[in-house]
């Protein structure tokens, strides 16, 4: 035996034995399977034993000869029966709060001794064990843990017996029957009601952490531990709210997204940029040291190119624990309101974790500080940078990730290294990249087209982000349906998408990022312009050749011309002639202006132009149409007035 161990005791008082190599106490039966496993797993053990206060048992139905007197039944699924000699050798009295934890489930019993033979057995009442999955080997241990009283439970029926709605009767029984009993998140009790018997879990307590315990009790909970965070544990008294999830709430709640990676096409390369991130932020990829990596990702780009379905698709396939944040379902006009409700989420976040906190629109969340800010956005930005730094500086595997459209918005505090420093721009899709988008779509449509048909129309539809081209296949799903009820009344289920459902739809759907300054340009044709061949010729050089046949231009490294200058005499064409090279190329069409350009507040016209220019790049490839450019950017000279001057500041 490669452990020595002596008794406790006289062997006639005592049967418990202890080992003199890793001083644990054990029965003389368990002597020989200690001797060669020691000192023993704390995670996997193979035989009984006590270590540091701790007993190290297997759990076992209770099955009382002799009920305890002046106890009700229903009391023994809250109780833990230990042998007597085991509860003194823990220093647990009888009635003490216990912690049982079996693997990753946890719950909160009352110590009762029992005088089973068995010294080392722990049993629970077979309800209690399949409540809370309390199976196999558990720890049993004298709870020491820090208690918060809780304002509210948050629960849901998880039984086979549910109310259709929670009444005044039903609360009463719920308060009665959990006063001065203790929870975690996640835990799982059952009350009688009228011959059923309910269960519900519990999925969030609200309460006031740390405000119900004085100095004295919080500086005994401190200890050193290996573990990556403790459970909070609630106690609930009579005055305690139970809030009952109905129906719709329940799927709210417990909703998963309905996005998975493979429905995601184009942005493969940011993805597995992404999950490189998330797999050392949620501890599933080993890290260097005790360097903590920033945990914090910002996904930005123009509305609609698919930021939130990526995020959804990211979580779905972790599979783990997520919150998503909205500002309108956090705000409140309540002083302090806010930012309780975005600790109690960072709260449950490392309660729960490994997890993923989701912030849609982080810029209407916490706007950028400046002189016309609120207090309450400043309080609120200050409280999330706060939490930031909670998360950063501990190893809770909880990662943070938020979107948004208006990067500049968001204020540079949270931008920095440490916080939300891992950005990702999801541009706006090429040409390829739309083709894969749109075939992933064409996936959940019955349809007739080929993989030419996919192309021309990816070809098409320069400057959509995913969601255009979701309103494209709606728009051609709708054009089907109203074709096949013109001809036929009745409702075939062999209804096909054609091409030229699409082909319509093309005519009415426009990019999102157009629509502000987007100009209705006539279906101009070459055939309708007369004469000007060479013109023509010149300008599908400089714009539908590099369009289609891009590898000829870089195989020969010619680089297309980016400006084009047309002049002459008033009313021979010019303006035409654009509109039918926007119409045979199928690129979009900016029309500018003098007047819609020009301001008299200094620094508007030269924004005005820095707008539309990004306009054009965020929709490329598109063609920027200067109507009489001489009147916006004239030649400079020493009697150029205001107004040119500005033009001037605005081109140059």
């Amino acid at each position: 035996m490669t452990s020595k161990a002596k008794e406790s005791g006289r062997k006639s008082i005592s049967p418990w034995m202890t080992c003199v190599t890793c001083q644990s106490i054990l029965t003389q039966k368990d002597v020989t399977v200690h001797g060669t496993n020691c000192p023993p797993n704390l995670k996997t053990w193979n035989h009984d034993f006590i270590y540091s206060g701790i007993l190290y048992s297997t759990m076992e139905t209770y099955n009382p000869l002799e009920q305890p007197k002046n106890i009700h039944v229903r009391t023994f699924d809250d109780m833990a029966f230990i042998s007597q000699s085991a509860l003194q050798l823990c220093e647990i009295a009888i009635g003490d709060y216990v912690l049982v934890t079996a693997g990753d489930n946890k719950a909160v019993k009352t110590a009762w001794p029992t005088k089973d033979k068995s010294l080392t057995s722990v049993s629970l009442t077979k309800h209690a064990i399949e409540l809370n999955n309390l199976r196999g080997h558990v720890k049993i241990e004298k709870f020491n843990f820090c208690v918060n009283v809780a304002k509210e439970f948050v629960i849901r029926s998880v039984g086979k017996h549910t109310l259709q709605e929670a009444t005044m009767e039903l609360d009463i029984i719920i308060k009665n029957h959990n006063e001065q009993k203790v929870f975690t998140i996640g835990n799982k009790f059952s009350v009688p009601f009228y011959g059923k018997t309910l269960i519900y879990n519990i999925v969030k307590v609200v309460s006031d952490d740390y405000k119900n315990n004085n100095l004295s009790d919080q500086l005994k909970q401190l200890k050193m531990t290996d573990e990556v965070h403790e459970p909070k544990f609630y106690k609930a008294l009579y005055n305690t709210k139970w809030t009952i999830l109905s129906e719709e709430q329940e799927k709210k709640h417990c909703k998963r997204s309905k996005f998975k990676i493979q429905d995601v096409g184009g942005y493969d390369n940011v993805i597995q940029n992404i999950k490189d991130i998330l797999d050392i932020g949620l501890g599933q990829c080993q890290s260097i040291g005790d360097f903590y990596v920033s945990k914090g990702i910002l996904l930005y780009g123009t509305a609609g190119v698919g930021k939130s379905i990526i995020a959804n698709a990211l979580i779905s396939e972790y599979d783990i624990n997520s919150i998503t944040i909205y500002s309108t379902d956090i705000y409140s006009k309540s002083l302090g309101e806010t930012e309780r409700k975005l600790q109690d989420i960072f709260v449950e976040a490392k309660t729960k974790a490994p997890s993923i906190i989701l912030i849609e629109e982080i810029d209407s969340l916490c706007p950028k500080r400046s002189t016309s800010s609120t207090d309450h956005e400043r309080r609120v930005l200050s409280q999330l940078i706060t939490l930031f730094d909670d998360i950063q500086n501990a190893n809770d595997n909880v990662v943070i990730l938020a979107t948004t459209s208006k990067l500049d918005l968001v204020d540079s505090s949270l931008r920095r290294p440490g916080r939300i420093d891992k950005e990702f721009e999801i541009y706006v899709p090429t040409y390829s990249m739309r083709a894969e988008i749109f075939k992933k779509m064409l996936l959940k449509i019955p349809n007739n087209l080929s993989s030419e048909d996919i192309q021309d129309i990816a070809f098409a539809t320069h400057g959509f982000v995913g969601a255009d081209l979701y309103g494209l296949c709606s728009q051609a799903i709708l054009n089907a349906v109203k074709c096949h009820q013109k001809i036929n009344t009745s409702f075939d289920l062999s209804l096909k998408v054609t091409v030229s459902n699409f082909e319509h739809a093309l005519t009415v759907t426009k990019p999102s990022a157009m629509k502000e300054v987007l100009v209705e340009v006539p279906n101009v044709r070459w055939s309708d312009i007369g004469g000007q061949r060479d013109l023509k010729l010149k300008l599908k050089q400089a714009v539908e050749w590099p369009l289609r046949h891009p590898e000829a231009f870089l195989r020969m490294g010619i680089t297309p011309p980016k400006g084009v200058l047309m002049f002459g005499p008033p009313g021979c064409s010019k303006t035409m002639i654009a509109k039918a090279l926007a119409t045979e190329s199928k690129v979009n069409f900016l029309n500018i202006k003098g007047p819609e350009l020009f301001s008299k507040w200094v620094g508007e016209s030269e924004k005005a132009v820095r707008e539309v220019f990004r306009k054009a790049r965020q929709v490329s490839p598109s063609i920027v149409f200067i109507d009489e450019i001489d009147a916006l950017g004239s030649e400079r000279s020493s009697s150029s007035s205001g107004g040119s001057t500005s033009s001037s500041r605005s081109f140059g």
